[in-house]
């Protein structure tokens, strides 16, 4: 990257005000405050409804939705940062189809860096230390490192000076959200030393309790000159995944960007001082704190309820197979096709050679109907001999899961 001759923060040496770790507390909501059985109760609720609804899935359609869910967590995380990438854009990314407007293949590019990065976590990329600071500068470092050059600069609105976004590397310049300086650049990886001390070693139940004010802590500290929202978010989709056996089948980014301006009030009022000697023990508000976790579970439960929902079974089925019998009826898919999703949603898996039996066709004509189902996107499979899966396509989420994500504006 070439750096232009004006820009000498990226030179300068990093320097540390001193400020006192004090003034992030309180990391944690204290055991003696008013709501903490409430919210105690949320964060269980939600343990048992995430851990539940992953259960009642065919072990073998968990990784193909976690695939669907990736690109919807995608799409909602870029929306808050006000950047609107299809899923039916992103999907197409991922199969390296980029558009020919340069703007919409820079935002598909941007997307698919945020989907590698969240593979990785949910392939257990972060485990074990998704609030360390290594942690979190890998997060940065693996998605800035797969989006293009000229995507990797931000300027500064008062002096509109242009300065580089190195990958992993922490700010090295002063900065201001809102109303909130944000701690000197030396002093970073202090506060992320007291960050991993704070949520670094707690049990589950107090993790999913503790994963709002992480989210917050994090944005306090802003570490980084930019991404750090989507940093936040995908740590706290790493701490959830970890603590609440998720399976990567739902995601906390569509809850906050259906509520994107509550969600943005209550993390700024996170910024505000203590109010009195009932507000808490820390230099920050612990009313605030919170009302953000109060908000922040409940989006989480919703977001499984909303989930489990489209995923009910009986009512999964018919929307499949009702689209499966219109498909064959306009001749887009092969007769009999509907007995393989019959199989897949019953099983979650199906050997090659059974089809043969289950469709009662000939071998030709049931290699013709797997080939038309794997064209189609409907189905997936490792290798040519591979069991075949049930795939979901998000060009298909309207029909199969209807409220998943707006339709596509064409």
């Amino acid at each position: 990257m070439k750096i232009e001759p004006d820009i000498k923060q990226d030179i300068q040496a990093a320097f540390d005000r001193g400020e006192s770790l004090g003034l992030m507390e309180p990391m944690l909501i204290g055991e003696g405050a008013q709501a903490r059985g409430h919210l105690a109760d949320l964060a269980l609720e939600l343990g048992k409804k995430s851990s539940g609804f992953c259960r009642s899935l065919p072990e073998r359609m968990i990784s193909t939705l976690a695939d669907l869910v990736r690109s919807m967590n995608c799409y909602y995380s870029n929306l808050i940062e006000g950047h609107d990438t299809h899923p039916i854009d992103i999907e197409r990314a991922l199969k390296h189809d980029y558009s020919k407007d340069r703007k919409k293949r820079d935002l598909q590019l941007e997307a698919k860096a945020h989907i590698s990065v969240q593979k990785w976590i949910d392939g257990g990329g972060l485990k074990g230390r998704a609030v360390s600071r290594e942690g979190i500068q890998e997060i940065h470092r693996r998605f800035y490192d797969e989006v293009p050059d000229h995507l990797k600069w931000v300027e500064n609105e008062k002096t509109k000076e242009r300065l580089p976004v190195v990958p992993g590397e922490f700010r090295k310049n002063d900065v201001q959200v809102g109303l909130h300086v944000a701690v000197s650049p030396g002093a970073i990886p202090r506060f992320l030393t007291r960050f991993e001390e704070a949520y670094g070693k707690l049990g589950p139940a107090a993790s999913v309790l503790a994963s709002a004010a992480a989210h917050h802590r994090l944005a306090w500290i802003h570490p980084f000159l930019d991404g750090n929202g989507r940093v936040a978010r995908l740590l706290s989709h790493a701490m959830l995944l970890e603590t609440l056996d998720t399976c990567g089948v739902w995601s906390i980014a569509r809850g906050l960007a259906r509520n994107v301006e509550t969600y943005k009030s209550l993390l700024a009022n996170c910024d505000l001082p203590r109010r009195n000697d009932l507000d808490g023990r820390g230099t920050l508000s612990e009313e605030a704190l919170v009302a953000f976790t109060e908000f922040f579970l409940k989006a989480c439960l919703d977001q499984v309820s909303f989930m489990e929902s489209l995923m009910q079974p009986d009512r999964l089925r018919t929307r499949i197979l009702v689209w499966a019998e219109e498909e064959v009826r306009l001749g887009q898919l092969p007769m009999k096709s509907q007995g393989i999703f019959e199989a897949l949603l019953y099983r979650g898996e199906l050997p090659r050679g059974e089809v043969q039996n289950i469709l009662s066709i000939g071998e030709r004509q049931a290699s013709r109907v797997i080939s038309a189902l794997l064209e189609k996107g409907v189905l997936t499979s490792r290798s040519t001999k591979a069991p075949l899966h049930l795939a979901f396509p998000a060009a298909l989420a309207s029909r199969w899961m209807p409220g998943l994500f707006p339709e596509r504006a064409e």
